[in-house]
């Protein structure tokens, strides 16, 4: 069952659902480029993607945010520098998204939350009013549904799941997202629309330079 809405975060009631985000931010990026820049050292507005993308994340109502690394660890943590949050290290970032996401919902500041917000670190247009939008929609679902970004009907990201969802993700294997789990979890699915940047990701040179991007690194 997919539900579309448009919640107001402002009049949303709050059951108290505590939601925190992961970003997925480990992946080599080889449509870059062999040896080319990497997307998520690409400015916008002057500020590295990656450090954009936390940004609207910790300006969101989220208890805390995570961010995991593996492909340049170094330089994607050198462009958090100073944000409160946790960087977590996948060493196996190689092996695919599956990897990444284990990393993120056994990190230390996903583990109490009763949701976690999946964010990845390549959609430059994700604001942090889109996040609010899911979380009213969690929170007015008593933290019992699967949340995703949609547009025009169509799915995208980001998403949260409900802590029911957990273990499901953490058995996850190879280069898999959540779309397995959330669609055998027969658990309620609400979409809600927050326009074209529940689908516009960078993963060319060409596409950052389409978003407005500047490639870096």
């Amino acid at each position: 069952m997919e539900i579309e809405t448009r919640p107001r975060p402002c009049g949303a009631p709050n059951n108290g659902a505590t939601v925190a985000c992961v970003i997925l931010a480990a992946g080599r990026a080889s449509r870059m480029g062999e040896g080319g820049p990497h997307k998520l050292l690409a400015e916008f507005d002057g500020v590295p993607l990656i450090r954009r993308c936390a940004l609207a994340a910790l300006a969101s109502g989220v208890a805390a945010v995570a961010v995991v690394t593996g492909y340049r660890r170094s330089d994607i943590e050198a462009a958090l520098e100073g944000l409160h949050l946790a960087c977590v290290h996948n060493e196996h970032y190689a092996s695919g998204m599956a990897s990444s996401l284990i990393a993120g919902f056994s990190a230390e500041p996903a583990i109490h939350a009763d949701g976690i917000m999946v964010m990845l670190a390549d959609m430059p247009a994700v604001s942090t009013a889109d996040l609010d939008a899911l979380l009213a929609a969690f929170r007015q679902s008593g933290g019992e549904a699967i949340v995703r970004a949609v547009c025009g009907g169509k799915r995208g990201n980001p998403v949260i799941l409900p802590r029911a969802l957990y273990g499901a993700v953490r058995r996850l294997e190879g280069d898999v997202g959540a779309r397995y789990v959330i669609e055998e979890s027969g658990m309620p699915v609400v979409g809600v629309d927050i326009g074209v940047g529940a689908h516009l990701d960078v993963d060319t040179p060409d596409a950052v330079i389409a978003a407005g991007g500047i490639l870096k690194g």
